[in-house]
C-alpha cells in the first residue's frame, strides 16, 4: 500500500478506468445526482479518460460547465476524442494541472475527486487551493479505493480538508469505496 501512495495511474491503463461493468457498479448519475444541478460549474479533478466527465456535462446542462482536469495530457487526449463533434464539447473544458497546483482561477460549485486524491503529493496544498476556487457552501465529494487507501490514511485526508476550512457533511454510500462529502465553511 505504501508504495502506491502518490503513484499516478498511467495513461496505458486508462481502459481499466472506463468500462461497462464499472458503469453498472459505480453509476455516475446515481452517485452524483444528489449534488450536481443544472447550471453548475463542476471540477472533475483527476478526470482520467472522462468516466464521470460525460455524465457531469449532461447533468449541468447547456447552462453549466465541467472542467475536466488531469495531470496527464494523454488522459485529456482520450477525453477530447470522446467529446469531439458532440454537443458536450462546448460545456467541457479540458485543463492540464501541474504536479503541485490545479491552476484554475474560475469559481467552482462542486468538485469531484474520485479514486485519485491518494495520488496527490501535497493534499494540504490541494485543499487550500480548492478552498480558494470553491464558492461559499460549495461541496467536494472525495471517493477513494479501499485497497489503495487505508482507513487511517483516509481519515487523515479528511482532517487535512477540515484544517483547510471544510466541514464533513456526510459519508455517501459508493460501492467498494471510502467516501466523504465536505462543504466549504
Amino acid at each position: 500500500m505504501g508504495d502506491r501512495k502518490n503513484q499516478v495511474c498511467p495513461v496505458e491503463r486508462a481502459n481499466s478506468l472506463d468500462f461497462r461493468l464499472r458503469r453498472w457498479v459505480q453509476n455516475p448519475q446515481k452517485i452524483l445526482r444528489p449534488y450536481v444541478k443544472e447550471g453548475m460549474t463542476v471540477l472533475d479533478f483527476g478526470c482520467g479518460p472522462g468516466f464521470f466527465t460525460i455524465d457531469l456535462a449532461k447533468m449541468v446542462g447547456e447552462s453549466g460547465q465541467v472542467i475536466a482536469a488531469d495531470l496527464q495530457e494523454g488522459m485529456l487526449d482520450r477525453l477530447r476524442k470522446k467529446i469531439q463533434r458532440t454537443d458536450l464539447q462546448d460545456r467541457i473544458i479540458l485543463h492540464q494541472c501541474d504536479t503541485n497546483r490545479i491552476g484554475l482561477s474560475k469559481t467552482i460549485d462542486f468538485v469531484l475527486a474520485f479514486y485519485m486524491l491518494h495520488e496527490v503529493p501535497d493534499q494540504e496544498g490541494f485543499f487550500n487551493e480548492i478552498g480558494r476556487i470553491l464558492k461559499s457552501k460549495g461541496e467536494i465529494l472525495i471517493v477513494e479505493p479501499p485497497f489503495h487507501v487505508s482507513k487511517s490514511v483516509f481519515e487523515a485526508t479528511i482532517r487535512k480538508a477540515q484544517n483547510a476550512g471544510f466541514v464533513l457533511v456526510e459519508r455517501p454510500k459508493v460501492f467498494f469505496s471510502k467516501t466523504a462529502l465536505l462543504i466549504k465553511n
